[in-house]
């Protein structure tokens, strides 16, 4: 009897704990729920703020489309502080290449929902050098440098590439 208690008492934390940890992990990791990540574009932009925050930094960035209109973005970036640091990307240094008024091109995906809001997925300087990434190559991304708006998910093309 006193076996029994134990083993059902045993397998109901066990469960518990599986699932309460299970749904952190999918309710953190969602960028390809919220920001469509099939059609990846690229930009040149100018940092307006960098911060490297938990869990992922945040940057706002201004780029002016080919009429000279200037749009103000939000982002979320790729990659968490603790894996940037282990890669040589700790805060003192990432704040240091992206102070407010650095150039970068940036790859990203924009918010589902549309709007000025995206995932960056990979920063470069001038110079093509990555910059608070792990990745040493760029990704398979189209270039929407000075397209109004970059790219702009209507309803409906999840199936289609980000060059149609």
């Amino acid at each position: 009897m006193q076996f029994m208690q134990k083993f059902i008492t045993k397998s109901l934390l066990l469960a518990t704990s599986s699932l309460l940890v299970s749904g952190s992990l999918w309710a953190h990791h969602g960028e390809g729920n919220s920001y469509d990540t099939v059609h990846m574009w690229t930009t040149w932009a100018t940092v307006e703020e960098f911060d490297y925050i938990n869990p992922h930094p945040a940057m706002k960035f201004s780029r002016t489309d080919k009429n000279g209109n200037v749009e103000h973005w939000a982002a979320e970036v790729d990659n968490n502080p603790s894996r940037l640091a282990r890669v040589g990307w700790t805060k003192g240094r990432a704040m240091a290449a992206l102070p407010p008024g650095t150039r970068v091109k940036l790859t990203l995906a924009t918010a589902k929902a549309g709007g000025h809001l995206a995932y960056v997925r990979l920063i470069q300087d001038e110079k093509g050098e990555f910059i608070c990434s792990e990745r040493e190559q760029a990704l398979e991304a189209v270039d929407r440098d000075g397209v109004p708006g970059g790219y702009q998910p209507t309803p409906g093309d999840s199936g289609k590439t980000a060059a149609q």
